[in-house]
């Protein structure tokens, strides 16, 4: 069995089609952080594991579901559809091969579901990334996957939208393998609390910037 950490807020209306999907031997934990509409209810009924995460930041919601996991492998995807659950065993494959310690989603974005800004952002990053670390990434989106205990080990530290970056910053700092394999990236269902406005992107380039310096 492999945990899947979702974070998700007011993703009610993405899950039943997000969970449904789930492949065999994967589990689905939802990270229900401070939702006001029935993100909880929905994933309960839909077989997730519930973990009520209140303190605000996708990287508090990453670190209650790691914390909450209990497979030796765990992934992590965004609970508003955006992402492929059937792209999972490709995510996670490398890491229970013993290939790679590390891998990360590249998106190959469907039309719409990327926004100019987003995208832009994400490619400056990356290019950073490449040049300070040698790393051939194309992306830092947040579908991943990797060992519990070794992400633990990382002492991972920001728990706003800085917390992928770190995680490649410090396994590489480690010396652990990372790989990238291609995910599909649809458009999300509902509005983006992070790459779908100019404001969360600036946010997210901000709490990222930090970790670069």
């Amino acid at each position: 069995m492999i945990d899947v950490i979702l974070p998700a807020r007011n993703e009610a209306a993405a899950l039943p089609a997000v969970l449904s999907a789930f492949p065999t031997g994967f589990r689905p934990i939802v990270v229900d952080n401070g939702s006001s509409d029935d993100t909880a209810a929905v994933a309960r009924a839909h077989g997730a594991l519930v973990v009520a995460e209140e303190r605000p930041g996708f990287g508090s919601a990453c670190f209650a579901g790691l914390t909450a996991a209990t497979a030796q492998i765990v992934a992590f995807m965004d609970a508003d559809a955006s992402f492929d659950a059937a792209d999972l065993p490709r995510v996670t494959g490398p890491v229970a091969a013993g290939e790679a310690d590390l891998v990360l989603g590249a998106r190959v974005a469907r039309a719409g579901a990327w926004p100019w800004h987003a995208r832009g952002a994400n490619r400056a990053l990356a290019g950073l990334v490449r040049r300070r670390t040698g790393l051939r990434l194309h992306d830092l989106g947040p579908m991943r996957a990797a060992r519990r205990a070794d992400l633990l080990s990382l002492t991972l530290r920001d728990r706003r939208s800085g917390w992928p970056l770190e995680m490649v910053l410090r396994a590489h700092a480690e010396q652990w393998r990372i790989a990238e394999v291609d995910v599909a990236y649809h458009p999300r269902v509902g509005r983006s609390k992070v790459t779908g406005t100019v404001r969360g992107t600036l946010t997210a380039v901000v709490d990222m910037g930090r970790f670069l310096r």
